[in-house]
């Protein structure tokens, strides 16, 4: 599943972009991070900010399906997309270390690709997110400094290191009033290695998802991540072969001559409301259906898979007080030599 220190490695290799530095490795972001925790730094771990509360995808978690059927894993990028939530919008500013979020409405809006008939997934942006991975190290002595002291630490099992999952990254902001607005997400269900599925996906979601302007290093202070890790991929013998708050649903079906798709992580439906039917009409009209509601059953050839998946979000001032620690810990480490 999903850990904390794979939010603060997303919001390490963000901010290195921004700082034009070289980002900590993941080895060295989850030494660090039980390092961190066993001391007891971290306070309430379990109720960091709103994301853990939540056990969530709380942005919409719709993605839009390539046009393939669902026995293979999709090798392209799935957005997610999300209707703007209901309540006023607020000005996003930082935010004190304890929020509590409101429910959000996560009604869904036409995808982009909803407007033709069929589904197109997000465009890779080779120019910006893998770029922004070759960002050159820092020019200051503190910054060798960190990645020394990360070198001393103790090293990660080799099973930790080969593991590979289907994954998404989700940016949110969050504004002074704790309200949650979508600023990102995008994923992919072919399986990746963390180290470089993380840092890739966390790139290409602020800076790629084609819905948003990319991010803006001002916002900064205003963001919360969120990560999910998929598995258990399992056909569904039919349509309504899941069980809510468990499975994520993943559907394709023909309309109009096109193969069609989208998908929800787990917890969207239990957190809209919706039945299992209301779920799969939701989906499909995200996907580009347009028929009638009580039609659904008519599309030919609907199929579904479900799957599961285990998340964990934090806030950027989580992140940025374990950042603190890490550079006090190396000028300390520094100061002994």
């Amino acid at each position: 599943m999903a850990t904390l220190a794979h939010c603060f490695f997303c919001f390490d290799v963000l901010a290195a972009r921004f700082e034009k530095r070289k980002h900590l490795s993941l080895r060295q972001v989850e030494d660090l991070c039980k390092r961190y925790q066993g001391k007891d730094e971290l306070g309430n771990s379990t109720t960091l900010d709103p994301e853990h509360d939540s056990n969530h995808e709380d942005e919409d978690d719709s993605m839009s399906d390539s046009d393939q059927g669902l026995e293979e894993p999709s090798t392209e990028e799935e957005e997610e997309d999300q209707a703007p939530a209901e309540e006023p919008a607020d000005e996003p500013a930082a935010q004190p270390s304890c929020l509590r979020l409101p429910s959000i409405s996560r009604l869904q809006a036409p995808s982009p690709s909803s407007a033709s008939t069929s589904s197109t997934p997000s465009t890779f942006s080779a120019s910006s997110s893998r770029l922004a991975l070759d960002e050159p190290t820092s020019k200051t002595s503190s910054s060798s400094s960190i990645f020394s002291f990360g070198r001393r630490s103790q090293q990660p099992s080799p099973a930790l290191r080969e593991e590979h999952y289907p994954l998404f990254v989700t940016w949110n902001t969050i504004s002074a009033r704790g309200n949650k607005s979508l600023r990102g997400c995008i994923g992919t269900f072919e399986p990746q290695e963390l180290s470089a599925g993380l840092a890739n996906y966390a790139l290409t979601a602020a800076f790629d998802d084609t819905r948003f302007s990319p991010i803006e290093p001002a916002e900064l202070p205003t963001l919360a991540v969120h990560i999910t890790l998929l598995h258990t991929f399992t056909p569904c013998a039919h349509v309504l072969d899941w069980n809510l708050g468990t499975h994520g649903l993943r559907i394709s079906f023909t309309y109009h001559g096109r193969r069609m798709g989208a998908t929800y992580l787990p917890d969207v439906a239990v957190e809209q409301g919706w039945t299992k039917e209301e779920t799969v009409v939701s989906l499909m009209r995200k996907a580009g259906w347009t028929g009638r509601s009580k039609e659904w059953r008519n599309v030919p050839d609907l199929r579904a898979v479900r799957y599961e998946g285990k998340g964990e979000g934090c806030r950027w001032n989580t992140w940025r007080d374990w950042r603190a620690w890490v550079d006090q810990q190396a000028r300390d480490e520094n100061d002994k030599q």
